[in-house]
């Protein structure tokens, strides 16, 4: 007998310390007071770019709504309800999750259930903090500058700059710090997705993950996004103001091949164009007049034909009589492949005109000048 109610004991002890089974799906509990019955909400998921995309909708009945279904992981999600303004962001995953709609800030709504919610609250007011103390240094800087001392505002100054950098950084620092956070992958997404991206940066905090969020479907996807961006940086950063510009080679209308360091002056354009272009044509005249009066002083140009479409029967004819019809005395080089032309690829040319201005050294100083600030930037750089 002793023995029975030892093997019972046991077995509640095993019951009692058993974990709980993980959800597969997730089940949204809206309570909305004040909103209408026949009000519709909406469920969206917070795509790549930042585009929202909707996933289910609810009717409000009795000031209620809910939503059910699953997500493959935690996933950065939005809920909208007609008649109330704006929309509340929060972190969705396969849990019971119940959310009280503030209907005068829907953004304020209290949100419980969802264990990666309090890493985005978190990341939100966090940030908030950073950016307010940012703008109450700016109003300060703004009143100094009227009636204080030149120290006094360089101080505010410095205290604006270096908030300025702490709102810059947070995302990353934010990522580095919650390595476990699926809002963490979130987050990569959503600074990956801005022009100003430093994806090097990016994939560096990535890398920082734990290894369970990074082989997630989510952090696989994640990764692949971050790839593809940093081949698309670098094909895009060799040819940035500052760097040297890279060297090619291609051949001439006679057949002959000459390089980029074969031409290069005390000042170098390198100059995409084609027949086929209309604004490269009513630009050429100025190109000219340009050369003429420069080219004494050590001005060289090189001229890369993107001409080699397939509505031209003769490319390469096509492209010789329009630098002599335009009087392009300078030198010329083409593979006549059109966009993707070797050349226009490596310098990462995806519309025409496109100008690079080199200095003596090689490096690119400025691109894209037409007009008076050619000649404008051609004059100075001849001048140092």
């Amino acid at each position: 007998m002793r023995n029975v109610f030892s093997f019972i004991l046991i077995g509640l002890l095993f019951l009692g310390c058993k974990t709980e089974e993980t959800r597969t799906d997730f089940i949204i509990n809206g309570n909305a007071p004040g909103v209408y019955n026949g009000v519709r909400s909406y469920l969206k998921i917070v795509e790549r770019n930042g585009m929202e995309r909707v996933i289910d909708t609810a009717i409000v009945i009795d000031e209620k709504f809910s939503f059910t279904g699953k997500v493959l992981y935690p996933s950065l999600s939005s809920i909208s309800v007609n008649s109330v303004n704006g929309k509340l962001n929060f972190m969705l995953e396969n849990n019971i999750i119940n959310i009280d709609i503030n209907k005068a800030n829907i953004s304020q709504s209290e949100i419980s259930g969802s264990s990666s919610q309090h890493d985005f609250k978190t990341y939100q007011n966090e940030f908030a903090l950073i950016r307010k103390e940012a703008m109450d240094l700016k109003i300060q800087l703004r009143n100094y500058r009227a009636n204080q001392t030149a120290t006094k505002r360089d101080s505010i100054a410095n205290l604006v700059a270096t908030a300025e950098k702490q709102l810059q950084e947070f995302p990353i620092n934010f990522i580095k710090n919650h390595t476990d956070s699926y809002y963490s992958l979130a987050l990569i997404e959503i600074e990956a997705s801005k022009n100003n991206a430093k994806i090097d940066d990016l994939l560096a905090a990535y890398n920082m993950l734990n290894s369970e969020l990074k082989s997630s479907p989510k952090g696989v996807s994640v990764k692949i996004n971050l790839d593809n961006l940093m081949v698309a940086y670098q094909k895009k950063s060799r040819v940035n103001i500052g760097k040297v510009a890279p060297n090619f080679t291609a051949p001439t209308p006679e057949g002959t091949s000459v390089s980029l360091n074969d031409v290069k002056g005390k000042v170098t354009i390198i100059d995409f164009w084609a027949a086929w272009c209309g604004p490269c044509r009513r630009e050429n005249p100025n190109v000219v007049r340009i050369y003429n009066q420069y080219h004494d002083q050590g001005l060289e140009i090189i001229g890369v034909s993107l001409d080699g479409t397939r509505t031209q029967k003769d490319p390469k004819q096509t492209w010789v009589n329009a630098i002599e019809k335009d009087k392009l005395t300078w030198t010329h080089v083409s593979n006549l492949q059109y966009f993707q032309d070797p050349i226009a690829q490596l310098y990462n040319i995806t519309a025409i005109p496109a100008t690079f201005i080199l200095d003596a050294e090689g490096k690119i100083v400025a691109k894209n000048l037409r007009g008076n600030a050619l000649e404008a930037k051609v004059k100075e750089l001849l001048k140092s």
